[in-house]
């Protein structure tokens, strides 16, 4: 291998030795562990070279190296492929997410998987509502003068209200309502929907207009609501596991429970084929910047994301396991998702 092929080569295993102990590197321990075919010499010289480049420092005293958010940067960036989970891990996030009752319980159990695998925080966002299509309207009457609307997304969002009328309906008017609303509602993006729904009581029949307005004034609040702006957590008790120290965990903690900030990183994460990590200051949020995020869109194989997900965790991660984990689980929870 030439100089430079040899400098990334030591990069990595500083990398490597580091996540694995959180101990300075030393040349010694490299060519003992790592086998690079050169002397404790050239690795020293190829050390010093990291270090001038800014991808290595010394901490204090000690005689060894870390590597720095540059070194991981260009650890990552040179990550010639990362290297798959097995059959049987695969077969286990299947099994686990497979097992939803419902797009709460999948998201919640998405969570907890990636929280698992990558001993990091994990976050999820809700399927977004510009993303979102009325999949059925269900309109069932409770009693004469009162229905439950059921509104089911093709996300698997179920939203339920229940609408007390003034008038007493027969079970052809509910009927007539039900096929009424989901002749306007079926297959529209929940934003268009909105505005189908406003306008039909200009469009019913003249003894039901009055009750056409009201459930339309209803329906129109469920579908303007921001579900995006939803997020699951888990695996928070992981960040003081990793030895971060007090001040960072309280910046990181805080910017995590106001989710924000989080949110906007997840909302960037558009694109399902490859994940995007963040290293240190490339975070936006000073309280994020003892941290890397890794994070992918989620959604329809051959479809537009609905959402992202992710994790946080200390910059001293492992980068190929925890991509590898983050795009796993979200190719399943895209699938279970978009109903493929």
């Amino acid at each position: 291998m030439n100089s430079e092929e040899r400098r990334i080569a030591v990069l990595r295993a500083i990398v490597a030795d580091f996540v694995a102990t959180n101990e300075p590197v030393g040349s010694k321990g490299i060519v003992d562990r790592h086998n690079l075919g050169v002397s404790s010499a050239t690795v020293r010289n190829d050390m010093a070279a990291l270090e001038d480049e800014g991808y290595i420092i010394q901490p204090h005293t000690s005689a060894g190296r870390i590597p720095t958010d540059k070194g991981y940067r260009l650890f990552v960036d040179r990550l010639a492929q990362i290297k798959p989970l097995s059959g049987a891990e695969r077969k286990a996030i299947s099994t686990f997410l497979e097992g939803a009752v419902d797009l709460d319980d999948v998201l919640r159990r998405s969570v907890r998987l990636l929280a698992q695998l990558t001993r990091q925080v994990a976050v999820v966002q809700y399927p977004t509502l510009s993303r979102s299509t009325v999949r059925h309207l269900e309109v069932v009457a409770l009693t004469p003068a009162r229905l439950m609307l059921v509104l089911i997304t093709d996300t698997g969002r179920v939203d339920q209200r229940v609408v007390d009328l003034g008038d007493v309906l027969t079970d052809d008017d509910v009927g007539h309502l039900r096929a009424l609303l989901n002749s306007v509602l079926v297959g529209q993006p929940l934003t268009t929907a909105a505005a189908r729904v406003a306008s039909l009581p200009e469009d019913g029949p003249d003894h039901l207009r009055q009750v056409i307005t009201t459930l339309s004034s209803v329906l129109v609040e469920s579908l303007v609501e921001h579900p995006e702006e939803r997020l699951v957590l888990g695996g928070t008790a992981n960040l003081a596991r990793q030895g971060a120290d007090a001040t960072s965990l309280r910046g990181v903690l805080e910017a995590l429970e106001e989710q924000v900030v989080v949110l906007r990183l997840l909302t960037e994460s558009n694109d399902q084929a490859h994940v995007t990590v963040r290293i240190g200051e490339e975070n936006e949020a000073e309280e994020m910047w003892a941290t890397s995020t890794v994070s992918i869109g989620y959604g329809p194989t051959a479809g537009t994301a609905l959402g992202g997900m992710g994790v946080v965790g200390p910059t001293r991660m492992d980068y190929p396991s925890t991509i590898a984990a983050v795009r796993a689980v979200a190719r399943y929870v895209g699938e279970i998702v978009g109903g493929s």
